[in-house]
């Protein structure tokens, strides 16, 4: 197991960074990587990603999301094992701070090695900065979701 820490701020208001990030349907446009992901109850996404030609499908299901303050999920089933929590701190009215802790287990050999050299920590940081880009160009959110899990 491996765990990356790397959070950002973003000048938007928290409820506007919190409202983008539950629309996961967008993460293609910020994630490298992420082909699509398709909302499929309040709780349960399904990934489909191509890193380095390969191709993998997953589903994550949220554990906990409380609005405002966090996103928290893990995979289930398949072969790409992986939990995480994002959660989002005000610094002021038109500032948040967004955080990103991730645990995630290698698959393979060509895992294992980019692992080693934090090629995962490398994209997170990444889309964590493309994440402010796409929410600060916007000015606001693309949608909402504000239910609890």
């Amino acid at each position: 197991m491996s765990t990356v820490e790397e959070s950002v701020e973003v000048a938007v208001p928290v409820t506007t960074a919190y409202n983008q990030w539950t629309q996961f349907e967008e993460f293609p446009h910020f994630m490298e990587g992420v082909e699509r992901i398709e909302q499929r109850t309040p709780t349960l996404t399904h990934w489909v990603t191509e890193v380095d030609g390969v191709t993998r499908e997953f589903d994550a299901e949220i554990s906990e999301q409380i609005p405002d303050e966090r996103v928290a999920w893990t995979t289930v089933g398949g072969d790409v094992h992986q939990a995480g929590v994002v959660t989002f701190h005000r610094l002021d009215d038109r500032h948040t701070k967004v955080m990103l802790q991730l645990v995630h287990e290698p698959h393979g050999v060509a895992e294992t090695v980019a692992d080693k050299l934090g090629v995962v920590r490398r994209q997170a940081k990444g889309d964590l900065k493309r994440f402010k880009a796409y929410i600060e160009a916007r000015g606001m959110e693309s949608g909402s979701w504000r239910g609890a899990v």
